[in-house]
């Protein structure tokens, strides 16, 4: 029975599909205006295991994730650069998707983008004219009315008398409610925008996932995710303008993963603690980096910092080692109490930290098994394999991720190796010792098991 913390009502919720066996859901995707950052990769990766338990419970689930193709940071960024925005966002959609590839981070079934639901976003607009929920300004605005939906603001639980103390009217605005937010912008001069009924101009930030959410998946959807920081305004927005659209609930259940944080601080890059996926992959190979990710429950904050990725390190290596040497291929051992534990873990609102717990707890059977019943040790490693899937992890061979990270010539270590295996072979001990020895120089570690040397590289070495 799969339970899922539902962020509207603060309480787990046994989750029941609007269709039996089909789950949809939708995201808030990224503004495509500068490289991913290890919050944005939080995330995705959150998201992305949900996804794949989803699927491996044996739900059809159909996966919505936006693009943000033009706001005003879009716009203020191409300027500032000297191209068109449709150039700035076609280079960091591919920069997103190359980072997305290299964290194992699957593709979604739909990724709409704002700039190709413009129609949807005028007819959803004018609607809500139409209903009384919206106003067309003299300035070529449209914006909408909180004061005319009821509960607004129920998901953040803010109170919407309280968001008037300190809220001011920017200059250019023309609200006729301090709270009210633009539906529809009129376009400055030389900027990018479409023809509309109310002039030339272009969307705001929150009718986008509106109607593209609700063209994706319908008026009614399962599950509406996203990062915390979007609970409001944006997905109060959301709420309030669907809702007042539709006439229908928009969302049943809400999932926010938590925020990344640098030394108790929220990553910023006012505070110079910003760090681009592509930074933190250059350091980390990736598979470490989405350890990290998942090994924290997706609703907590999380902690970035240099120990916290070693950790992830020395936990794929022990992984890695419990699954060396074995055939995963195998038919994976079924039935077992691992794998139970596992699913009942996940069931628990995706409890990554304590289904890693389990997955450790099997490594270490494995390698009970490893010399008395090898054939029983490779079964669990490819229940090991299998389950890790589920999170995005072990996939790799294990030699290949145990000599990761090492600057060493592969093709020099596997020379050296060669000429000790001679030295032994000719029972010239003291060069197989002086050969071990310059391997270790390398960081290399070799290991003797049943007259094949293997080599990993050792990084408490450097």
């Amino acid at each position: 029975m799969l339970k899922i913390y539902n962020t509207l009502t603060q309480q787990k919720e046994v989750f029941v599909p609007l269709e039996p066996g089909k789950v949809r859901l939708y995201v808030c995707g990224l503004t495509t205006y500068d490289f991913a950052h290890i919050g944005h990769a939080r995330m995705l990766v959150a998201f992305d295991v949900i996804v794949r338990y989803l699927r491996a419970a044996g739900y059809a689930v159909t996966y919505v994730r936006n693009i943000t193709d033009i706001d005003d940071k879009i716009i203020r960024r191409a300027a500032e650069n000297g191209e068109s925005v449709g150039e700035l966002t076609e280079r960091f959609i591919r920069f997103t998707h190359e980072d997305e590839a290299a964290l194992g981070i699957q593709r979604p079934d739909l990724e709409p983008r704002a700039t190709g639901h413009i129609a949807e976003i005028i007819a959803m607009t004018s609607l809500l004219i139409g209903r009384g929920h919206a106003y067309a300004a003299d300035n070529g605005d449209v914006y909408f009315s909180v004061p005319s939906f009821a509960h607004y603001a129920r998901l953040s639980r803010k109170n919407p008398d309280e968001l008037l103390a300190g809220a001011r009217i920017e200059v250019g605005e023309s609200k006729r409610d301090v709270r009210d937010f633009a539906l529809w912008k009129a376009a400055k001069p030389e900027e990018p925008g479409w023809p509309s009924p109310w002039g030339f101009g272009r969307p705001g930030w929150h009718i986008e996932c509106s109607a593209m959410s609700t063209t994706c998946l319908g008026h009614t959807f399962d599950i509406h995710g996203g990062g915390s920081d979007l609970m409001f305004p944006h997905h109060d927005n959301e709420i309030a303008q669907s809702e007042a659209a539709t006439g229908h609930r928009f969302v049943n259940l809400w999932m926010h993963n938590g925020p990344v944080r640098v030394n108790d601080e929220k990553m910023s890059k006012s505070l110079n603690n910003f760090f681009t996926v592509r930074e933190v992959l250059q350091k980390y190979p990736a598979e470490v980096v989405r350890y990290f990710l998942v090994a924290s429950h997706y609703r907590s904050a999380i902690s970035y910092s240099e120990e916290t990725l070693q950790h992830g390190y020395d936990a794929l290596e022990r992984f890695y080692h419990a699954l060396k040497g074995l055939d995963v291929s195998v038919a994976a051992a079924a039935g077992t109490a691992w794998e139970q534990r596992f699913h009942e873990a996940m069931q628990d609102d995706f409890g990554t930290p304590e289904a890693l717990a389990v997955l450790f707890d099997l490594a270490r059977e494995i390698n009970r098994l490893r010399t008395a019943a090898p054939a029983a040790a490779a079964a669990h490693a490819a229940l090991l394999r299998r389950l890790g899937g589920i999170l995005g992890l072990l996939q790799a061979s294990a030699e290949s991720f145990l000599r990761e990270g090492g600057a060493v010539d592969a093709a020099l270590v596997e020379s050296l190796l060669a000429a000790r295996l001679a030295a032994r072979a000719a029972k010239d001990w003291a060069e197989a010792d002086r050969i071990r020895a310059q391997l270790k120089a390398l960081h290399v570690v070799v290991e003797d098991r049943q007259g094949v040397s293997s080599w990993r590289i050792d990084r408490s070495l450097e």
